[in-house]
């Protein structure tokens, strides 16, 4: 088996290094989700194709992956069937492991994962009447020890890869049964007109579940390029957000090589505040957080940063602190997310009351910012923001209703 040590961590604020891009196997294939058209086709050569052939099969397969979501390659009829063999041989069209899938009384779905070494993660899929939005882990556990966040209480595994990552849409478009319709085969002359996908139920990816996704940057950034490609998942940047708690230095990257409509973790307006609850501030304070905010690639009214607020009861959710946050966000074209702290065993935070919580909104709002009342969705599974850790699933159903009364 592969090593599936812990990875060293030099600091609590520090980033993780990227081990890999690809698991290994104990039966020597190459898993091909996950890797651009470009790294298929290299394989495709180092196994023995000439570059014409690896180049066109690396096409046909890609097409085949993320437009079609096909797991075998007996189901590539545009693929010569004496090749097919040889292609299984090889490779391998890999999906996370489902460990265990859970429905909340709301609708919402969380799926507990297993990586092929053995770890265990999270994603969960919210329904709302008109959208549907995929919550992606892009860690085994986290390092950022943010005080009111439950994945913050677990030690950091490893990075996820590419293909673990963009997986997770993969899975969540297998279990809602809505592959789109299209072409069986691959045009001559590329068109991403020809793509449809009416009706479908997923529609916006969150980089929000487990783990800090620009301290995984590259293959975060490789697997929403494969999701986002007019030949790939073709689900519009628009439509994909991700969320950070403030590395800074990959901010500016994320907007210009990704592109992608970009979240912060905010949670708290003063640096001695912010310090306790989000420690990476103690990195990357306010100041120089919110001057990358400012400096954020293609930001617009149109191109909003969203800046996600955590309410704790007598922490943070004070009109003061409602007036200060108005003040900071000055000049950024923003949103302002309120979430309503969702509990979880052994955390040291209360929710604030809902009138609170609408007066703080008030104040924002008045100001000339949305500001949005998160409901709160998956709570009776462990599955709203802030709960998610791969050990929930080992509560009991006891448990679980007394949190609920909190």
């Amino acid at each position: 088996m592969a090593d599936t040590a812990l990875m060293s961590i030099p600091g609590q604020v520090d980033p993780v290094p990227v081990a890999r891009d690809i698991t290994p196997r104990e039966d020597g294939r190459v898993d091909l989700i996950g890797l651009p058209r470009k790294r298929i086709a290299e394989l495709f050569a180092e196994a023995g194709l000439d570059a014409k052939q690896a180049k066109l099969r690396a096409k046909q397969v890609f097409h085949w992956l993320y437009h079609r979501g096909v797991t075998e390659f007996e189901a590539m009829t545009d693929i010569a069937k004496t090749m097919r063999p040889w292609l299984t041989e090889r490779f391998v069209i890999g999906r996370p492991e489902v460990v265990e899938a859970q429905h909340s009384s709301d609708g919402t779905r969380k799926w507990l994962l297993r990586t092929a070494d053995g770890h265990d993660f999270e994603m969960v899929f919210i329904p709302d009447a008109d959208r549907g939005t995929l919550c992606v882990s892009s860690q085994v556990g986290c390092t950022l020890n943010c005080r009111f966040c439950h994945t913050g209480t677990m030690r950091l595994v490893r990075n996820l890869t590419p293909g673990e990552i963009v997986g997770q849409v993969m899975l969540a478009r297998d279990a809602l049964g809505e592959w789109p319709k299209g072409r069986m085969d691959v045009a001559e002359v590329e068109d991403e007109a020809e793509y449809t996908a009416d009706g479908r139920l997923l529609t916006n990816i969150v980089m929000m579940g487990m783990g800090e996704p620009l301290y995984n940057y590259e293959n975060v950034k490789q697997a929403l390029l494969i999701a986002s490609a007019g030949d790939g998942m073709s689900i519009s940047k628009r439509r994909i957000t991700l969320s950070t708690s403030g590395v800074v230095p990959y901010i500016e990257p994320t907007g210009r090589e990704i592109d992608v409509m970009l979240a912060i973790s905010l949670h708290a307006v003063r640096d001695d505040l912010r310090d306790v609850l989000v420690p990476i501030n103690k990195k990357w304070p306010l100041k120089e957080l919110l001057e990358a905010c400012k400096n954020y690639p293609g930001l617009s009214n149109a191109r909003r940063i969203t800046f996600e607020y955590v309410m704790l009861d007598g922490i943070n959710d004070s009109d003061a602190e409602a007036r200060e946050l108005v003040r900071l966000l000055a000049g950024i074209p923003a949103k302002i997310n309120l979430i309503p702290f969702n509990p979880w065993p052994g955390s040291n935070y209360g929710t604030s009351p809902s009138s609170r919580i609408e007066r703080f909104a008030d104040i924002v709002n008045k100001a000339g910012y949305a500001s949005p009342v998160r409901t709160p969705r998956g709570r009776d599974i462990f599955a709203a923001c802030g709960q998610l850790k791969s050990e929930s699933e080992r509560l009991s159903r006891k448990d679980r209703d007394a949190l609920l009364t909190l």
